[in-house]
């Protein structure tokens, strides 16, 4: 019996919620949305990715199980975050939490280069979205905004791959492409 994919909840649950957050950090709109930020980090974000993390599991892909509860858990730490702790923490801890989840972030991009090149397109600007936000936090000028933009990028990436995943699968064939590795690969 096929078992379903969770990826695409995974990949929705995480693109959603960093479209959002994004639109506040490239100025869109100001720090005031943040609430409805904080329910996605939660809900679809945080716990969404950790349930398509759990379900990689059984699958036996590491890198599933690893990236989802990870990021499902980076979504539900930013809320609490934000919501309970942030008062008294002073900005350069917050570039050096953007930055080494920005070194894991790094790592695994280099874990996909064997798979789809979307996935690879996503943990890439997913790592420079990190590394722009912790400079912007560590006090730099102007690269909140950056990382913000690129945040978009991201989001946009990772929402072409959940709708692939869900398309391609429901029509039996490539809808959308992915950059598929070759079976050879």
């Amino acid at each position: 019996m096929a078992k379903a994919n969770p990826a695409p909840l995974g990949l929705a649950g995480f693109a959603f919620t960093t479209w959002m957050l994004s639109m506040i950090n490239a100025g869109w709109y100001p720090a005031a949305g943040m609430g409805i930020v904080l329910a996605l980090a939660l809900a679809y974000g945080g716990l969404a990715q950790l349930v398509a993390g759990v379900l990689e599991y059984p699958r036996g892909n590491t890198f599933g199980t690893v990236a989802f509860f990870s990021y499902g858990a980076f979504w539900i730490s930013f809320a609490l975050f934000v919501q309970f702790f942030s008062k008294d923490v002073p900005g350069v801890m917050v570039a050096w939490y953007l930055l080494v989840w920005g070194v894991f972030t790094f790592y695994m991009w280099l874990a996909t280069f064997r798979g789809e090149r979307i996935l690879m397109y996503v943990f890439l600007a997913l790592w420079v979205t990190y590394v722009l936000l912790a400079i912007g936090n560590f006090g730099v000028g102007g690269f909140v905004q950056i990382g913000g933009y690129v945040g978009l990028i991201t989001a946009i990436l990772a929402f072409y791959a959940s709708a692939a995943a869900v398309i391609n699968e429901s029509a039996g064939r490539i809808v959308l492409p992915t950059g598929a590795p070759s079976k050879s690969a």
